[in-house]
């Protein structure tokens, strides 16, 4: 019985090798969650604007939803990392890292996802779904201000999942079980979404993983991923 407190003891997760694991896996979870649930277009359209559906209430909607991804999924995790943990931001990806590299992965990989966008623009369930923010089809200016807001949303996301969690993981896990665990994650994550946006979550938080490691840094990915769903967002605003 000793033994068995002792291991389940929860001090002992808390001090030591494993506080910054534990921190991880704990935090991450509750910072997704509470996203998800009062932090999103919708809960900004029925619980803050009381069902207005404007354009003006639309943009707010979407701009609240992104933000708060900025703030609670980039923020939260760099204060985390500098003011507990101690460490240096370099090591989770917040670096230019092999450029040349990242160079080279971006000049192959984003062709192939505005293709990938064009054809999933054609899609219903994807036109259903997308672009988050309505009024981004509206006009050119309305869609630019879309793009930017869209990327305070993507430098989140990246900041948590592969930086946070899989970089922040890398040291306990292992690269492989890290980039595993963050797809698992970010898998999770896209539950609701179209269904081939779900399985393309799987093998893009394998590749994309596999490419914040290969480049040490998240800029790379967060273009890629940026670009991936922007350019969805105007195959869709082009043929409404």
């Amino acid at each position: 019985m000793r033994v068995f407190r002792e291991v389940l003891s929860i001090q002992k997760i808390f001090r030591g090798q494993e506080q910054n694991s534990t921190v991880i896996l704990l935090l991450s979870p509750l910072l997704i969650v509470t996203w998800r649930y009062f932090c999103s277009p919708l809960y900004y359209s029925t619980h803050i604007a009381l069902h207005d559906q404007s354009h003006a209430t639309t943009l707010f909607a979407a701009t609240y939803s992104f933000l708060t991804a900025f703030l609670m999924f980039g923020l939260i995790p760099v204060l985390i990392i500098s003011l507990l943990f101690r460490e240096s931001l370099k090591e989770y990806g917040f670096q230019v890292g092999d450029w040349k590299y990242g160079i080279l992965t971006v000049g192959v990989l984003v062709p192939l996802f505005i293709v990938l966008s064009y054809f999933s623009a054609q899609n219903p369930e994807f036109v259903k779904e997308y672009p988050i923010n309505r009024s981004a089809c509206t006009c050119s200016t309305a869609f630019l201000l879309h793009s930017f807001l869209y990327l305070l949303y993507y430098i989140g996301y990246e900041i948590l999942m592969r930086g946070f969690i899989q970089c922040g993981l890398r040291k306990y896990f292992g690269d492989w079980n890290a980039i595993l665990v963050q797809t698992v994650i970010s898998t999770l994550f896209h539950i609701g979404k179209p269904t081939g946006e779900i399985y393309a979550s799987i093998l893009g938080g394998i590749i994309w993983g596999w490419i914040v490691f290969r480049s040490r840094s998240l800029l790379y990915v967060l273009l890629m991923h940026w670009i991936l769903g922007i350019s969805l967002d105007f195959f869709i605003c082009l043929g409404r």
